[in-house]
């Protein structure tokens, strides 16, 4: 029946066929350049224009093949970002490391509280976090699988994210976060400031990831806007989003880490009045999110400034090339 379905899917739209040939072949000769116009004209359905990149979709994409400053390395290794963070804002903003290992196996159980946070330190998103809430009741081999398979998964290849090159895959313990205030086990909300040339222009919040997650975008004066973006079935809550008490501090922390960065998003957390990192995202949902109403990426494109200078791309692959038809 899967079979058929491709069939189905290839006799309905003959290009995915020339695209699916073209993502492979792009994957396996680490030809970025194409691999990200596939990717691009794959996912949001339209072609990529990167001599002038004019949404925001576009110009991340643009950032990943010319904008290659080697600190992002560190910035999106979930370990070693911690660092660079602190050095900046200070080590009170950090949580807690509980231990880092080269392997699921290394993993020192007997060492780690009742509850804690496995992540791997080359993931994206949450497709590597394994939440513990209580060890005696842990599966460890569904979390084994899930970490291997984020630690397995390359996303400078997969997603032409170059930050991500050779970025080290390691599993990270952290301490469970809750409020002693609340004293109860409910999803943190997420705040993330979308930077531009080190200014934050809005905040995507995030709540009730893991139940019945919403997302809402707010100004930095706190006005809700009218569109949601980057997830694919993102919706607003019914509910607004009370204006933070530490917005002003969050938003002084995200000027200094964002710092010097034609675009970058600074997650943080606000737990029984304290002000927490996240991480630094370089490229939220790798540049492939859609915006509803489609004009908002349009909109926030223009506030993104590329830089004037770049490093130069890597070397074409000599020989034959697959036809570049569909994704130029």
């Amino acid at each position: 029946m899967i079979f058929f379905d491709k069939i189905k899917r290839v006799i309905e739209r003959p290009e995915r066929l020339l695209i699916g040939i073209q993502l492979r072949w792009a994957y396996y000769t680490n030809n970025q350049k194409l691999l990200i116009k596939v990717l691009y004209r794959l996912q949001l359905g339209k072609k990529l224009n990167l001599d002038f990149p004019k949404t925001f979709t576009e110009k991340l994409q643009w950032l990943k093949f010319y904008d290659h400053n080697p600190i992002y390395h560190q910035m999106v290794d979930k370990y070693e970002v911690k660092k660079f963070v602190a050095d900046i804002i200070g080590e009170k903003y950090i949580i807690p490391t509980l231990g880092v290992w080269d392997s699921f196996e290394e993993i020192d159980f007997d060492s780690l509280p009742d509850k804690f946070v496995l992540k791997t330190t080359n993931g994206g998103g949450s497709s590597g976090v394994v939440i513990c809430t209580d060890k005696a009741t842990f599966d460890k081999r569904t979390a084994k699988e899930k970490l291997e398979k984020s630690m397995a998964n390359d996303i400078y290849k997969a997603m032409g994210e170059w930050a991500y090159k050779d970025v080290p895959k390691r599993i990270l313990a952290e301490k469970f976060m809750i409020s002693i205030k609340k004293n109860v086990l409910t999803d943190l909300t997420d705040y993330k400031f979308f930077c531009f040339n080190g200014e934050p222009h809005y905040c995507q919040v995030i709540r009730d990831r893991n139940s019945n997650e919403t997302i809402d975008f707010y100004d930095m004066e706190w006005n809700h806007l009218p569109f949601v973006g980057l997830n694919p079935v993102a919706r607003n809550g019914v509910q607004p989003v009370v204006r933070p008490l530490h917005l002003d501090k969050m938003i002084e922390i995200c000027h200094k880490l964002s710092k010097d960065m034609s675009f970058s998003r600074i997650d943080l957390y606000v737990i029984d009045d304290e002000e927490f990192f996240g991480e630094i995202t370089l490229y939220p949902a790798s540049g492939y999110g859609k915006f509803i109403p489609e004009k908002w990426d349009l909109t926030i494109g223009e506030i993104l400034k590329l830089p004037n200078k770049f490093t130069p791309p890597p070397p074409r692959i000599q020989g034959n090339e697959i036809n570049y038809a569909l994704a130029a």
